[in-house]
């Protein structure tokens, strides 16, 4: 069974003037027409990540030259701007809502920037665009107690069931951050399939819910564009990434130690308190 690598893109806001906020991770939406037009005329297929998940899991051939288009969050440019260009291509793609961000009856207002509201939803997914779970509220999920990791998954579930009349089948992790029990706390949401950052393009060993992808930036041009879909320079165009999200997860293994050692702490002294 074949392992050919997939280059997972992960897109976030496609806006002319985006916030401070998510100014980094936004395209334009010229740049944005601009790859579009790059994956036609390199002949890639695109695909959604629940098919990508299904013909990796039956082992039927995927089509030729596969790639997927992903974004992350739920920002109101997926609508005006991504849309209309995924439309005159022709190609499917996934996004993966946080409903706590998007505009309407269950709005936490956590959102970055002018977020999407559930009309739009829809009409994307009746486009042919996947729509799939990123938590309700967008936490670090690996940070969370049982209780609220289960609150964030089902609480997402449910709330995309109800307004598109169907439950999300892919998931993608905020920050890009998971453990085994996030993976498997998907897994019992009943996410047949999720996707992570890593910076990497996707295989098969990866596993149907560690699936890794590559982030399209504002600096992201088109020569480091093609590089990216063709599979090279991915390790060279992220080692900056790379060292710093090794960097920041070693912060948060020490946080957590500090966190569970303040705990224990607590706990001892209540022990003592009562005898």
């Amino acid at each position: 069974m074949s392992d050919a690598p997939v280059p997972i893109l992960m897109y976030h806001s496609v806006a002319a003037v985006p916030n401070d906020a998510t100014r980094a991770l936004s395209v334009t939406p010229e740049a944005f027409a601009e790859q579009m037009a790059l994956i036609g005329d390199l002949g890639l297929t695109p695909v959604t990540t629940a098919d990508l998940a299904a013909h990796w899991r039956s082992g039927r051939p995927l089509p030729a030259r596969p790639v997927l288009v992903t974004f992350d969050d739920g920002y109101e440019g997926v609508h005006r701007h991504a849309l209309p260009v995924l439309a005159r291509h022709g190609f499917p793609a996934t996004l993966f809502v946080s409903t706590g961000w998007l505009r309407g009856a269950h709005d936490t207002g956590g959102g970055l920037d002018t977020m999407l509201d559930w009309g739009q939803v829809r009409a994307l997914a009746a486009a042919g665009v996947e729509i799939g779970g990123h938590s309700h509220t967008h936490p670090q999920l690996d940070q969370l107690g049982d209780d609220a990791l289960r609150t964030e998954l089902t609480r997402c579930t449910e709330i995309v069931a109800a307004e598109l009349g169907a439950r999300p089948v892919s998931f993608a992790y905020p920050y890009g951050y998971s453990s085994r029990r996030v993976r498997q706390a998907v897994r019992a949401a009943g996410y047949a399939q999720a996707l992570a950052v890593g910076n990497a393009l996707a295989r098969r060993r990866q596993g149907p819910y560690a699936l890794e992808r590559v982030t399209v930036r504002r600096t992201t041009g088109a020569e480091e564009f093609a590089r990216l879909l063709l599979g090279r320079a991915v390790t060279r165009a992220f080692a900056g990434d790379r060292a710093l999200t090794k960097g920041y997860a070693l912060v948060r293994r020490v946080r957590q130690v500090r966190q569970i050692r303040q705990v224990r702490q607590v706990r001892r002294k209540a022990i003592r308190s009562r005898v």
